[in-house]
């Protein structure tokens, strides 16, 4: 089981190693952004495989963002995306990635088959620059960069731009107090937290080893940048400036770009969130690629079962329980002692003395959430078992179970209807394997498994473990 933990302001530095030698050119993997906008999303982290997995939850679904190498290895995240799998698979948790960078989608695709949803949302897209660009503002296509950076220093001569240090923060605060008004009036949620989270981050910029700088004009701070180096880009969070000083942006763009890009090919301008405005804007300044943040949704094989099926073996009918057979499902639900092996014991999740109807409703409602489909297994028309294919993995797996009423034991029904379920699982399901496991003394249930046609794959304190696959 995968460890992950609560991501706190003061956790991000911890993630710096991370971020500084990212390649995947995307404005989250920063600590910036993961500073700034972290409460959003409450995320979570864990490392797995050397590689920083952020977790969080987001329009009622959990996401993970695709795992990030220290090292750059995309082997590593690989792996870790294997074991991010097992783990959903194992906590019941459906797996949905974000951030995946656009050069590891199509090895998900693959990974996944043709049961996989890709997106890629336009207003969360970084815009990515070439940094030379910005630094000389070259050419036709900057006319009119160069234009608005001509008349501001002409407007104010005495303009200078400086690196910033900690004896300027009084003045850096104040500077933002006059801007704010601006801020404030667009009348933006998004908006005013930004700002709020502004006043947070400068503080800590020597602790971040951010890059900032100050434009000034008239002897006063009008305009600031704050980015920050990550692996062959940097990326641009704060960027303000009074209204009134005509050319401000630009200026300030230009001279943070010639102050801090030095051996960066690209500046990274981040998202615009959907403001048309400020879509317009950053489009302006010719972006050389949009940053896709891929959303890559795998499903798995129960997903797309509409209805349970109906199979017949030579001797038995595997079968939706009927509602006339509720009593003798409870029966068989309720034994303790089967319940044992079964792996799972009602009484952690039933309320106190539940009805007959309660068991068989449960079974039908894991259906309805895709958790597991299970089976009566009817003969002669009399219900004396269950079997369930659960545990759905993402790469054509699931794990198959059965348990019969004490009077239809020794008949070789459970071998029987194992088999059964393993054909459907491979030939409607498209499964590539089944799995199954025993605990450790029950050994009856290991030579079911094996008369089913099953291999023993390994064992551990706990548990013999089985598999079958398509091709035995």
């Amino acid at each position: 089981m995968l460890t992950f933990s609560k991501t706190s302001k003061e956790d991000v530095v911890r993630f710096a190693p991370y971020f500084a030698r990212q390649t995947t050119h995307i404005s989250d993997f920063s600590l910036c952004f993961q500073f700034m906008w972290h409460k959003h999303f409450t995320p979570e982290y864990a490392v797995v495989e050397d590689c920083l997995v952020l977790k969080e939850r987001y329009a009622g679904k959990t996401w993970f963002h695709y795992p990030l190498p220290k090292s750059g290895d995309a082997e590593a995240a690989r792996r870790a995306v294997a074991l991010l799998e097992e783990d959903c698979r194992d906590n019941e948790v459906r797996l949905h990635f974000t951030n995946v960078p656009e050069e590891a989608v199509p090895w998900l695709v693959l990974r996944y088959g043709r049961e996989v949803s890709v997106t890629n949302i336009r207003r969360w897209q970084d815009y990515l620059y070439e940094a030379e660009a910005f630094r000389t503002y070259a050419g036709g296509k900057y006319a009119g960069q160069r234009n608005h950076v001509n008349k501001f220093k002409k407007n104010f001569p005495d303009w200078s731009f400086g690196v910033y240090t900690p004896a300027m923060e009084a003045e850096l605060f104040a500077f933002l107090r006059e801007y704010e008004s601006t801020q404030r009036a667009k009348g933006s949620r998004l908006a005013d937290e930004e700002m709020n989270e502004v006043y947070e981050l400068i503080p800590e910029i020597g602790r971040f080893g951010l890059l900032c700088g100050v434009l000034r004009a008239g002897g006063r701070i009008v305009a600031c940048s704050v980015g920050e180096r990550c692996g062959d880009m940097v990326v641009v969070h704060v960027e303000k400036a009074l209204r009134g000083c005509e050319g401000a942006y630009p200026m300030v763009a230009q001279q943070f770009a010639l102050a801090f890009t030095d051996g960066a090919k690209y500046i990274n301008r981040m998202d615009d969130a959907g403001d048309m405005g400020l879509r317009k804007s950053k489009l302006q300044y010719l972006p050389c690629r949009l940053v896709g943040k891929y959303n890559v949704t795998p499903r798995r094989a129960i997903d797309g079962v509409s209805r349970l099926p109906r199979l017949k073996t030579e001797r038995l009918v595997l079968a939706p329980v009927r509602d006339e057979d509720a009593a003798v499902y409870a029966r068989l639900a309720r034994d303790i002692r089967r319940n044992r092996w079964w792996g799972y014991d009602w009484r952690d999740d039933a309320p106190p003395e539940p009805p007959d109807t309660y068991f068989l409703s449960f079974a039908r409602d894991l259906f309805r959430s895709k958790m597991e489909l299970s089976l009566g297994i009817y003969r002669e028309g009399a219900l004396v078992g269950e079997a369930v294919l659960h545990r759905f993995g993402y790469v054509a797996q699931a794990e198959v179970g059965v348990r019969l009423l004490p009077e239809a034991e020794g008949n070789g029904y459970a071998a029987e209807a194992v088999a059964a379920l393993c054909r459907y699982a491979f030939g409607q399901l498209g499964l590539e394997r089944v799995e199954a496991k025993h605990v450790c003394e029950n050994a009856p249930s290991g030579r079911m498994l094996l008369h089913a046609g099953m291999r023993k794959t390994g064992e551990d304190a706990a548990f013999v473990y089985y598999e079958k696959t398509a091709a035995m």
